[in-house]
């Protein structure tokens, strides 16, 4: 078996172990994660993602990125890049009574890039797309019961995808990504009796999957101004897509709590249901960012627009109807980077989010201003 197979073989089991890893990891304690499809992901790796996560416009030859894939014509001919992200999440949430802290820890990514041929470059690699995780409630009381209703919620998407990009004229590449959608979706609901002695807890629960096919498309145009500096224009578009899957509902009492005790049998079983082939949509991503950059100054400009308004989503997972469950998404992110002492970067970046995708018919702006460090290696 000579070296290149070797490598091969190699690439191809870290990506399955990969694979698996992702397909169960939640990465998220957020309540607002509890609609939808849960917090949706930057399509940004680690250097895009430290520059406020622009991607339209970015294009460098030493660095990943799948937010546009025209970018990987850039690559030279003997280049290989292998690119690996982690990362820690510390949030603090209080209802003014009280205050809870979680801690995440999740691998984010993983890409490689590497030519094809002259002015062709490719990347595959693995991706966030959604994550869902909560675990929250509130103390209820009917008649003389006491009892603490709890709502629970774990999965996400991921993606794999696979991309090209070529540029067959100077200073213009066009690209496209396919990638495998894939996750798991848990959501429950918990009745837990606190003042009556013997009392059975009741769970709600509705599980489904998802798996199928995504697509992105990219074009890139750069305007040099002299040798060392220039102007690029980026645009992508993904198109909507349209899924089914089987929704699993069901309803059980349990002796205990089936959150600390899941291989518990019910002790009586309400419902159990499946509900076939119920319409799951994403929607259409529009896409245009701009740099400039020269040897010691990148600045960029990147706005997004994804269409959710109006998308096909089972009413039987959150009671809401197309009319009031999603908002269109807008975000606008704004970084500058200056490198400085040949090996330290200081990046400043803005970012503006109109959304995210809430129900109730009510955008809520995000605004978000970072000063960061990254050193480089």
């Amino acid at each position: 078996m000579n070296i290149t197979t070797k490598r091969h073989l190699s690439l191809l089991v870290f990506f399955t172990v990969t694979t698996a890893i992702f397909a169960q990891q939640v990465g998220s304690n957020s309540p607002y994660g509890r609609y939808g499809y849960g917090l949706l992901s930057n399509q940004s790796l680690g250097a895009s993602e430290a520059m406020g996560g622009i991607s339209y416009g970015l294009r460098r030859s030493q660095q990943v990125n799948p937010g546009n894939p025209a970018s990987y014509s850039k690559l030279d001919s003997l280049t290989f890049i292998f690119d690996l992200g982690v990362s820690g999440h510390y949030a603090s949430y209080s209802d003014g009574l009280n205050k809870q802290n979680f801690y995440n820890g999740n691998l984010d990514y993983i890409a490689i890039q590497f030519p094809v041929l002259s002015k062709v470059g490719a990347s595959i690699g693995l991706l966030p797309y959604s994550k869902v995780g909560y675990n929250y409630g509130q103390t209820r009381s009917l008649s003389d019961i006491v009892y603490e209703e709890v709502f629970r919620g774990t999965g996400g998407l991921s993606q794999i995808y696979a991309g090209i990009a070529y540029e067959p004229i100077p200073y213009f590449s066009v690209g496209a990504n396919v990638s495998y959608l894939f996750g798991n979706f848990s959501y429950s609901s918990v009745s837990v009796p606190r003042t009556a002695t013997g009392a059975t807890i009741g769970e709600e629960k509705k599980k489904y999957s998802i798996r199928d096919l995504k697509y992105d498309f990219g074009a890139q145009v750069t305007f040099p101004v002299d040798k060392t500096s220039s102007f690029t224009l980026g645009a992508v578009f993904s198109p909507k897509l349209a899924s089914t899957a089987d929704v699993y509902a069901t309803e059980m009492m349990f002796l205990s709590d089936p959150y600390t005790n899941p291989y518990q049998n019910p002790s009586e079983v309400l419902r159990d249901d499946t509900l076939s082939s119920q319409q799951f949509q994403l929607p259409a991503t529009y896409g245009l960012g701009v740099t400039y950059s020269n040897t010691n100054l990148l600045v960029g400009l990147d706005g997004t627009f994804q269409q959710w308004s109006g998308l096909d989503y089972p009413e039987v997972l959150d009671g809401l109807t197309p009319k009031n469950r999603f908002n269109n998404a807008y975000r606008i992110n704004a970084p500058e980077q200056n490198t400085w002492l040949t090996r330290t970067a200081v990046i400043f970046s803005a970012e503006y989010a109109y959304g995210p995708v809430f129900p109730t018919g009510i955008h809520i702006p995000m605004s978000v201003f970072t000063i960061r460090l990254p050193m480089k290696v």
